[in-house]
């Protein structure tokens, strides 16, 4: 993989060629976030949407096989390691998928560089300003995830404002120590299984011990709500039904009025690794302009935007559905399978109240 000096220091990227052909193929760039690197997109996302797109993916200063500096984990210098990339490629204007932290580097890109930015997809991002709201507003799923905490012996507080940072380094340390982690938390640490689970958790706790990344990525990511609603460029924000960022989600419905804005019920914060199937088939039809077609309002409310859901979602290439009370049903083997289910559901339950 081609590694290039980008401020200063070696990052690490890689471009897939389009299956399209010709001058007017357009560029994504997906970026990844904290404790990750860029085989989050890899395997799953860069190959699908290679078939429209030129794709570049690259690893976070201080991450995957990019150079681990002393400091420079600031958001806005990892925005400008972001731009000087996008300069040394020759690409002036992109598309951009973004998950977690990555999120905050795209958006103040975005500041620095508004005509850049053809169109973002934002997956889960929590921003500074609303994480400060954790205390006031309330995270449902977070009692479940702390009484989890408490009942393993983990000393770890949800309403942190660093939660989610402190939480990687936690889980980190339990997969160096070879700990056994409770399945009913592995959502939470996906960066660290699979096959590079312990490379991944020991760079992590590495870039935590021994760079100023803990104290710099932390801090205020700059992105106050006035550069926030200066934003003209199309917006697709998605979120996991029981994230923690989702209190950001619900800030950002007032703030950007013409995005889209759609949740992944029952899902985390890593839904994009779990839920891969229902996110592409949104932002397929987000980036091929369907999203804007339909109707934003819903007839007699206020005008106002809202959190919308896909009944039906496709997991691990099977069929399922939610009903209203969040209950996931399946799983079916076709589509239309699980949508005659959905008919005889509610016809039973019609009868049943009558």
């Amino acid at each position: 993989m081609p590694v290039e000096i980008i401020n200063g220091h070696r990052l690490n990227y890689v471009q897939m060629n389009s299956e399209q052909s010709g001058d007017q193929v357009e560029d994504l760039i997906m970026v990844h976030g904290l404790a990750t690197n860029m085989a989050f997109w890899y395997f799953q996302y860069a190959p699908a949407f290679s078939k429209r797109y030129r794709i570049t993916l690259y690893d976070l200063r201080g991450h995957g096989r990019s150079e681990m500096t002393e400091s420079g984990y600031t958001p806005h210098n990892l925005a400008t390691d972001l731009q000087s990339l996008l300069d040394h490629l020759g690409i002036k204007r992109a598309y951009f998928i973004v998950h977690s932290f990555g999120g905050i580097i795209a958006l103040n890109l975005a500041c620095i560089d508004p005509k850049r930015v053809a169109g973002l997809i934002l997956a889960d991002t929590h921003i500074y300003t609303f994480r400060q709201l954790q205390g006031e507003k309330s995270w449902e799923y977070g009692k479940k995830i702390q009484s989890l905490l408490h009942q393993y012996g983990l000393d770890l507080e949800i309403h942190n404002s660093k939660f989610g940072c402190k939480l990687l380094t936690l889980m980190a340390q339990m997969q160096i120590e070879e700990k056994s982690i409770p399945e009913n938390l592995a959502e939470l640490i996906i960066p660290y299984s699979g096959k590079f689970s312990n490379r991944t958790a020991m760079q992590w706790l590495n870039l935590m011990a021994n760079t100023s990344a803990e104290i710099e990525l932390m801090s205020e990511d700059g992105l106050t709500l006035e550069k926030l609603q200066k934003f003209n460029f199309p917006i697709l924000s998605i979120y996991g039904e029981n994230s923690q960022a989702k209190l950001t989600g619900k800030q950002l419905l007032d703030i950007w009025p013409s995005a889209e804005f759609r949740h992944v019920r029952g899902a985390g914060h890593f839904f994009l690794t779990s839920r891969s199937d229902e996110v592409l088939t949104i932002c397929n039809q987000f980036l091929n302009g369907e999203l804007t077609n339909n109707p934003k309002y819903r007839n007699g409310e206020d005008f106002k935007n809202y959190f919308r859901c896909e009944r039906f979602f496709k997991s691990n290439g099977k069929w399922f559905f939610f009903t209203r009370e969040s209950t996931r049903i399946g799983p079916f083997i076709e589509l239309n399978e699980a949508k005659k289910f959905v008919g005889s559901y509610l016809s039973k339950i019609i009868s049943n109240d009558r």
